[in-house]
């Protein structure tokens, strides 16, 4: 992993919202953004964004199914970067 990755790792982990977000998808295999529109109270663009930024740091995956994505955490990435114990309480 390259440097630069580190920075888009630790940048899309540095925002609360983007935090909650990853502790959502990762309670689950697997989340519609239909869902992740429901629990949180935020415009659908800010949504986007935090996603993106996210997807962009590999911290989760998408998986386009008709016109909705399903995203779900990079378990392999997370587990190269933290412990187990730190994925764990990322997951409550």
């Amino acid at each position: 992993m390259t440097e630069i990755d580190y920075v888009k790792i630790f940048k899309a982990l540095s925002d609360e919202m983007r935090l909650k977000i990853l502790q959502e998808i990762a309670k689950r295999e697997e989340i519609c953004v239909c869902k992740l529109m429901e629990e949180f109270s935020i415009a659908q663009s800010k949504l986007s964004y935090h996603l993106k930024l996210l997807l962009e740091a590999n911290l989760i995956k998408v998986k386009p199914q008709g016109k909705w994505n399903f995203y779900s955490i990079n378990n392999v990435l997370l587990k190269s970067i933290f412990t187990e114990e730190m994925i764990s309480l990322l997951k409550k």
